[in-house]
């Protein structure tokens, strides 16, 4: 959420103790339930319902969507595989414990929750519920905040990094991955570090060996498998400019080496009037746009034999996305946005 650093997406501003030395607070549309004069961190749960499992009659067997097909014994019988906890995703509910706070300064945010990071919680567990497209992937959580996106894909993927920049953030964020460690799949590897944009990647300070090793720092070998991501997951990291440019600057340097790699970025937008425009702007979300190039699917089709390099983005169409997490108000704000840093809009 906080990213490389500095803004704020200016929610809820609440201005405490009334000296001039005291720094604005706000507080996430998430937490209009929690107590607003809570001091300290704060332990919410959040609900995810799965829709019941659908079980189609497919060829000599039965099978599940999104699952592998049952055998049956000679008696007809369904052979039905044993369960586990980190790896069942037949399970109607489990519940994610997060730590957060209920307001927080300006430079710290990404000590809350934030409607974009559940929306696109949402799109994550829907695209595993319904396919194994994120199974067995290493993905990286930029800007990560609470990290509750990165603990979701961990439920799949088996590398996650969940970054940040901060020692409390990151802090928080260790400490939610301590509390949800039940409901990673048993191969998972979930790495909290330090990823600050506005500084060159990779960074100058890497360890050769995990012995020793400062807090949130990258040693050798993980900067090589970060460097085989193919999922990237940002939420809520769209609120002001020099972040968005330092966002685009991390991002050409960790997609441009395979085009494969995909990019989902959750944001809201944030309407507010100024005296430049003298009219209510979202001025952020067009500064975003300003890096993309928007296609549709038609024009994915459709597309000339044009040279284009650069990052191109597709909004995702939330209608067909269910809420699964129970505790937030999704609204007409949010937005999701998948993003691919192409060469020729052959590679869309």
């Amino acid at each position: 959420m906080t990213g490389g650093g500095g803004g704020s997406p200016e929610e809820f501003p609440i201005q405490e103790g009334g000296g001039e030395s005291e720094e604005e607070q706000v507080m996430s549309e998430v937490h209009l339930g929690c107590p607003p004069n809570h001091s300290g961190p704060h332990i919410s749960h959040f609900t995810v319902s799965l829709p019941p499992r659908k079980v189609e009659w497919i060829g000599d067997g039965w099978g599940t969507m999104g699952a592998k097909v049952c055998e049956v014994d000679e008696d007809g019988d369904l052979i039905l595989p044993r369960r586990t906890r980190q790896t069942d995703r037949g399970n109607d509910s489990f519940v994610i414990t997060i730590q957060h706070h209920v307001t927080s300064s300006i430079p710290s945010v990404g000590l809350q929750v934030w409607g974009a990071e559940l929306v696109l919680a949402d799109f994550v567990l829907h695209m595993m519920y319904n396919s194994s497209k994120f199974d067995g992937i290493v993905a990286i959580d930029l800007g990560a905040g609470t990290g509750l996106i990165g603990m979701v894909l961990a439920r799949a993927a088996n590398t996650v990094f969940i970054t940040d920049h901060g020692d409390e953030v990151l802090g928080n964020c260790a400490k939610n991955v301590h509390l949800n460690v039940g409901l990673f799949h048993e191969n998972a590897s979930i790495y909290v570090r330090e990823l600050d944009w506005n500084h060159q990647w990779p960074p100058r300070d890497i360890e050769n060996s995990s012995s020793q090793k400062k807090s949130y720092v990258w040693i050798v070998s993980e900067v090589e498998e970060l460097n085989r991501a193919s999922l990237l997951v940002a939420a809520d990291v769209i609120y002001n400019d020099d972040l968005t440019d330092a966002l685009f600057s991390i991002l050409e340097v960790l997609m441009s080496t395979d085009q494969e790699k995909v990019l989902y970025l959750a944001l809201e937008k944030r309407y507010n009037f100024t005296m430049d425009d003298l009219d209510v702007v979202a001025n952020g979300y067009s500064h975003l746009l300003s890096y993309l190039k928007l296609v549709d699917d038609v024009e994915e089709e459709d597309a000339e034999e044009e040279c284009w390099c650069g990052f191109v983005g597709k909004r995702i169409n939330l209608e067909e996305i269910p809420q699964y997490i129970l505790e937030y108000n999704r609204g007409n704000a949010l937005e999701i946005l998948e993003i691919k840093y192409v060469k020729s809009n052959r590679n869309f």
